[in-house]
């Protein structure tokens, strides 16, 4: 049974148009991860020209207390955020402050002279001089050498970045790069691609070329043009009962494994509910449904002629294309090497589709939160999706890609 909203009114934004598909296939697929305990529930729509064509809230927000997920729930969107401060970044490259090809040292001098790992190092010492330095595309596209502390246990820069609080949402962005100026590149800057803090190291470039503090900058250049009333890096008081709950699979290594659990406190105590000194422009924002299409239909090709936009369409096209070395592929060490996946300026792109993929993705920009929260944008079908869900590990998780099979199915046959 696919659950609707009792208490609250869709917003505006939220009404879909009049359409000839049947989306009917897709909310059963949802509604099925619901019922099978994968998922506690969630939301998607569906965008073709830019306009709502489909809106489906399926399971609950709060699985214990039995309440349904509605159309106004709030989700840690947690590397969504990344496609904010890359659009940040591009204004500024917009307005002639920066360029692609800068040397971030230019506004970060403690990053600058930097040292790589030399291959099979076994220790941080093991090093050799940087063949370049650090640029604005370099960190845009997660090519820097920089690593994450994150997504790969057991490794060396693992360990440093985690004995070393990389990732700690108490210390300041200006800290953030104190941190990093002694610590060693994984590889030698743009050579290669690795998820990595870049995009919180973006984040305080943001700051020192605007002179505005990172989250002041997004409300006033992104939020409030795109009229984004509900998205923040720590949720105010009187919104926080919107927040969806947070949940853990039965088992990290298997997706589909049946079997949900509550957490809290994650990933610190009181996450996103108090402010804390980072503003992460990695990871740190909580949105809604309705504010996170406002931004993707911002970036939509023809997004110009009837809603608020935030970048020029040269420089969204800029966006939608790999910036990545001839060769170089998304590489996640759980993963391995994801063939036909590049990167653009803020998000992945599909140059080659495989089988688990429909024709129509193509071409496609796409990202989404390590919680789930899920989007992307196909040029060739003019056409978008938004996935949210709060499930620890769900980034490309099977929900997501049978929700782009089904919906590239529906939109093939309204066009028939």
């Amino acid at each position: 049974m696919s659950l609707k909203p009792q208490d609250a009114p869709a917003s505006p934004a939220l009404i879909p148009a009049a359409s000839p598909y049947d989306f009917s296939p897709v909310h059963s697929a949802m509604q099925s991860y619901v019922d099978k305990e994968i998922l506690a529930g969630v939301s998607s729509t569906v965008l073709v020209g830019g306009e709502l064509v489909d809106l489906h809230c399926a399971g609950w927000a709060d699985r214990e207390n039995q309440v349904a997920l509605r159309e106004d729930h709030l989700f840690r969107v947690f590397s969504n955020t990344k496609l904010v401060t890359s659009i940040a970044v591009l204004q500024l490259m917009e307005q002639g402050l920066l360029a692609l090809d800068d040397p971030v040292q230019k506004w970060l001098p403690k990053l600058a002279n930097r040292r790589v790992l030399r291959p099979g190092a076994a220790s941080l010492d093991d090093t050799e001089p940087a063949s370049g330095p650090i640029t604005v595309r370099h960190l845009l596209t997660h090519s820097s050498g920089l690593s994450y502390g994150l997504l790969d246990p057991g490794t060396l820069m693992y360990k440093a970045y985690t004995e070393r609080k990389v990732l700690t949402p108490y210390a300041t962005l200006a800290q953030l790069i104190d941190t990093l100026e002694d610590l060693p590149l994984s590889y030698h800057p743009g050579t290669s691609w690795e998820y990595s803090i870049a995009t919180d190291v973006l984040s305080r470039l943001v700051e020192v070329v605007s002179g505005l503090p990172f989250d002041r900058y997004l409300q006033k250049h992104v939020f409030d043009l795109l009229g984004m009333a509900d998205t923040f890096f720590s949720v105010p008081p009187e919104k926080q009962h919107r927040l969806a709950v947070y949940y853990a699979g039965a088992d990290m290594l298997d997706p589909m494994k049946p079997g949900i659990t509550r957490l809290t406190n994650s990933p610190y105590p009181d996450a996103f509910l108090k402010p804390v000194p980072r503003p992460s422009g990695g990871g740190g924002l909580v949105s809604s449904m309705a504010d996170m299409m406002a931004l993707i239909r911002s970036l939509l090709p023809d997004a110009k002629a009837a809603w608020p936009t935030v970048l020029k369409p040269e420089t969204v096209a800029l966006m939608m294309r790999n910036h990545l070395p001839a060769g170089v592929n998304i590489t996640f060490s759980t993963m391995g090497p994801l063939p036909g996946k590049v990167f653009g300026l803020g998000g992945a792109v599909t140059v080659a589709t495989e089988r688990y993929e429909p024709a129509g993705a193509l071409g496609e920009f796409q990202w989404g939160g390590i919680a789930g929260t899920h989007w992307w944008i196909a040029p060739r079908a003019n056409a978008a999706g938004l996935l949210m869900t709060q499930r620890r590990m769900a980034f490309w998780h099977p929900y997501s890609f049978d929700f782009k099979r089904q919906v590239h199915a529906a939109l093939e046959k309204g066009w028939a």
